[in-house]
């Protein structure tokens, strides 16, 4: 019985299967990339915000994120 030559078989052994995954997951996404950004926040003051984002069931990135887009929303229309 004969086997099979694979082509790229260097590329099989190195790359692992979660690799490959994300390869194929990411490969094909046309949204547009984040960029990180810093900023600083007094403590009680994020400690208000993460309680409001958590009523509304968002973690503290995503609900930056919502209240950032909802501003632009709210002043770009003037």
């Amino acid at each position: 019985m004969a086997l099979k030559k694979m082509e790229n078989a260097a590329e099989t052994v190195n790359e692992s299967l979660s690799g490959k995954k994300a390869r194929t997951v990411f490969a094909g996404s046309t949204k547009e990339k984040k960029v990180l950004t810093t900023f600083s926040v007094e403590p009680t003051f994020k400690a208000e915000l993460e309680e409001l984002f958590g009523e509304l069931g968002l973690g503290w990135s995503a609900g930056v994120r919502f209240a950032l887009k909802e501003f632009y929303k709210k002043h770009s229309e003037n």
